[in-house]
């Protein structure tokens, strides 16, 4: 039996090897490109066309140089973009979170009239693509005069079907409706009873929803193209997108803006690795609070 034993876990491991070699394959492409991004962001212009190792470092290693200049570049244009992707993901992301939450939670644990076909809406609005809603939520804000402002891109942003349908998924299931009738009949409001006994067991859905509308923010780049056209407004990613079409036609007076792109593509990142990681906590939490109660 023993023997058995042992024949079956060295077999065991062996059960999981396509799945590691997939995870590791997985690992590989995802990190490739970011890895190009860490090693180019280093380069200045005969480095990034010199015809060297485009996945290694070059002798001339300066991205303290690459920085400044990146922060300094056109009276230093770059930081308003990051400020400006930062008020638009804040923004868009916390009230998209806030109106998905209220609203799944409705659609979970109330009954009214309609809610079936509002539903129903609400999950045909999933197979819309994003970028099709661009140009008549464009002719709408033109109409409203709201065009090339800044709640031309945060009111669009603040409509999250997914988040409402993740919303309710996660309430229906993880706040059970004998807690809820338990704290009713104790006396609490409905206000009180969403804030003190759903919302802790809804906090992991809450951040999951929040991460990804500010995410999906920081990362718009079609509604703001289309919506802004001060540069001064623009988000980083038009931004940055504006800078390649110039470095593309060559058009940069003199300078190659190659290596600012590249830094500013890293830039642009650490962010949301920073949101990642500091709202990471908070899953585990709210999965101790949901086991707790």
């Amino acid at each position: 039996m023993t023997t058995l034993s042992r024949a079956a876990g060295r077999r065991r491991p062996q059960r999981h090897l396509p799945l590691q070699v997939l995870l590791g394959f997985l690992v590989v492409y995802f990190l490739v490109p970011f890895w190009w991004v860490i090693v180019n962001s280093s380069k200045d212009a005969p480095g990034l066309f010199g015809g060297g190792n485009t996945l290694w470092f070059t002798d001339n290693v300066d991205y303290f140089g690459n920085l400044e200049r990146l922060f300094t570049y056109d009276g230093g244009i770059y930081g308003r973009w990051i400020l400006n992707s930062t008020l638009y993901a804040l923004a868009g992301g916390v009230g998209a979170t806030i109106l998905a939450v209220m609203a799944g939670y409705g659609f979970a644990k109330y009954r009214f009239a309609g809610r079936r076909f509002t539903f129903s809406v609400l999950l045909g609005a999933l197979m819309v693509p994003g970028t099709a809603l661009v140009i008549p939520t464009f002719i709408m804000f033109s109409g409203l005069g709201l065009t090339n402002t800044i709640w031309a891109v945060i009111l669009p942003s603040l409509l999250n079907p997914f988040g409402v349908y993740l919303m309710h998924v996660y309430a229906r299931d993880a706040v059970p409706d004998e807690i809820l009738d338990a704290a009713r009949v104790d006396g609490a409001g409905e206000m009180r009873t969403f804030f003190r006994v759903a919302f802790p067991l809804m906090r992991p859905a809450v951040v999951t929803v929040l991460l990804l509308s500010a995410v999906a923010s920081w990362n718009n780049y079609f509604l703001p193209l289309a919506m802004l056209s001060d540069n001064r407004l623009f988000p980083v990613t038009v931004g940055l997108g504006v800078w390649q079409g110039i470095a593309s036609a060559n058009n940069s007076g003199g300078t190659s803006l190659w290596s600012l792109i590249i830094m500013g593509a890293l830039v642009s990142v650490v962010p949301l690795i920073i949101a990642f990681f500091t709202l990471q906590r908070h899953w585990r939490g709210g999965l101790s609070v949901g086991g707790l109660r």
